[in-house]
């Protein structure tokens, strides 16, 4: 790994970049090319990924161009290594297209193929330039207590970033989330564990083991037997709580 510079992230100051590939010449055109960008500092660039997860938990960049076949650790690895709120922006580089779909479950903000021209490097600065505009005095979008405030769903081939306090309930299905927000519902390739872990447990509680509401998008409650409840959700729709979060439930509904 070579470190380049460690300057901070905060509002105005450059895009920091770690820039990952096995090639050196695809390193090193990737970072002249970064390198005619007023706003670009490239902080880090490794071969290899066990260098490049140690780079990322280190220096906490905004973004990483992120080769996919790596020696010791692959891109989608050195991803998933991370805990959600340590993720930088991802655009992964690769000379394979059949990981596209992959990458984009893996919410990657874009997927540049080899050979990519510098105008199509320069759209991908430009979508992450407009996502990390509104979010600089946020890193990762989290508040200070560490809980996510917005969510990066995929949209079509991009991902909007859905402010959590339109987010009215979370339902598990299979190997993804559902999430309903503004009549829209948005789907994202994580465990409902996972997500519960991002929320605020003060605004959100799960009531069923696939099923998570924010607490004031509640508007009514009807008490059924053996310790279960139905919630009626401001945007009409009606859940069941399971037998063992009934605790879980009566706290944040307040119900002594």
């Amino acid at each position: 790994m070579s470190a380049f510079g460690t300057s901070g992230s905060g509002i105005g100051a450059p895009l920091r970049a770690v820039v990952v590939d096995d090639e050196a010449m695809s390193r090193a055109r990737l970072r002249r090319l970064l390198g005619q960008q007023r706003d670009v500092e490239v902080v880090a660039e490794c071969g290899d990924g066990d260098s490049a997860l140690a780079a990322l938990r280190r220096l906490r960049p905004d973004v990483v161009f992120l080769d996919i076949r790596l020696p010791d650790l692959n891109g989608f690895g050195v991803i998933d290594a991370l805990p959600p709120e340590q993720r930088p922006q991802v655009v992964f580089v690769t000379a394979h297209a059949e990981h596209a779909l992959r990458a984009f479950d893996a919410q990657a903000v874009d997927y540049l193929l080899k050979p990519y021209s510098a105008e199509r490097l320069q759209a991908a600065l430009e979508r992450i330039r407009r996502l990390r505009a509104p979010a600089q005095a946020a890193p990762f979008a989290a508040s200070a207590e560490g809980f996510a405030q917005r969510l990066a769903v995929p949209v079509g081939a991009r991902l909007r970033l859905l402010p959590v306090e339109t987010i009215e309930c979370v339902i598990a299905q299979s190997n993804y989330v559902e999430l309903r927000a503004d009549g829209q519902a948005y789907v994202l390739r994580e465990t409902l564990s996972g997500l519960q872990a991002r929320l605020d447990p003060r605004r959100f509680v799960r009531i069923h083991r696939s099923r998570i509401v924010r607490v004031d998008a509640v508007r009514d409650i009807e008490h059924l037997d053996g310790g279960r409840y139905v919630l009626r959700l401001a945007n009409g729709l009606r859940l069941a709580s399971g037998a063992s979060y009934r605790e879980r439930v009566r706290e944040a509904m307040g119900l002594g």
